[in-house]
């Protein structure tokens, strides 16, 4: 008889996407300084992650943390704390220690934590459970409902974004399209399907460069983005949106999150 597992999860068809790292937040949003890691994660996701890096807020549901680790490479929690150190003080806590956690028995829903989540985590996903796992604690001053994120807890937030940007999210790639000297904006495939399935888009000008913004399809107006080639690259005729063709050359882009556009900048 092969070996088994105690137990085996039977479906993971609701499986969160897999990713190389998982970054999550918990807290209470309602507590004051408590809401620092669902804060952490809006202010994340305003500003960009690369990809690859998958944004949850975790809340207060400590068993959906288990489940979110599914598929990720990689996890890092964080999470507000109270020792009584100096209010902003951070502290990490390496995998190594989380793997010494007690078995997740004799738990109730009410008082199911990160920490909790993480061995019921192992428990339920076994070899799918991912272990590269690091916890940020920020200290914080005062939890009461209804109060605001404190100076200090403030600070705390920054630190661990900092932290993040520095040791856990990959360098961005510096993606470029191409203007021809025909006046042609040149989009590749791998682009266009993952910005603009539907081959149209609106275009802003904007200084020393254009927005292109998704439309969901030709019906609702746009620019149609042309074939090049049966691989599927795409191209746009500047001139129906520019009053001069740029210079030719390869163009720096990136995703603007608020505008929900891809920025292409013509310097």
């Amino acid at each position: 008889m092969t070996d088994m597992l105690p137990h085996e999860l039977l479906s993971d068809e609701f499986a969160p996407p897999p990713c190389d790292l998982l970054v999550m937040g918990c807290g209470n949003i309602l507590r004051g300084d408590d809401a620092l890691g669902p804060l952490l994660i809006r202010r994340l996701f305003a500003q960009g992650v690369p990809q690859g890096v998958r944004l949850v807020d975790g809340g207060t549901a400590g068993m959906d943390v288990a489940f979110q680790m599914q598929g990720a490479a990689r996890v890092v929690i964080i999470d507000a704390a109270v020792s009584g150190h100096p209010p902003g003080t951070l502290f990490r806590v390496p995998g190594e220690e989380l793997a010494a956690l007690p078995p997740a028995s004799g738990l109730h829903t009410h008082s199911f934590r990160w920490d909790h989540a993480l061995s019921f985590g192992r428990w339920l996903l076994g070899p799918k459970c991912p272990t590269d796992v690091t916890v940020f604690l920020v200290e914080v001053k005062d939890v009461a409902p209804g109060e605001e994120l404190s100076p200090e807890a403030m600070a705390g937030m920054d630190a661990v974004i900092g932290l993040l940007r520095k040791e856990y999210f990959p360098a961005p790639e510096v993606e470029t399209v191409e203007v021809t000297s025909g006046g042609y904006l040149h989009l590749g495939a791998e682009l266009v399907a993952r910005y603009f399935p539907s081959g149209v888009v609106g275009a802003m000008r904007d200084g020393e460069g254009i927005y292109l913004v998704p439309i969901r399809s030709g019906a609702n107006g746009g620019h149609l983005l042309k074939y090049r080639n049966t691989h599927g690259d795409r191209a746009l005729l500047l001139r129906e949106i520019l009053d001069t063709n740029p210079s030719p050359g390869p163009k720096a882009i990136h995703w603007d999150v608020q505008r929900g556009a891809l920025a292409v900048r013509f310097e």
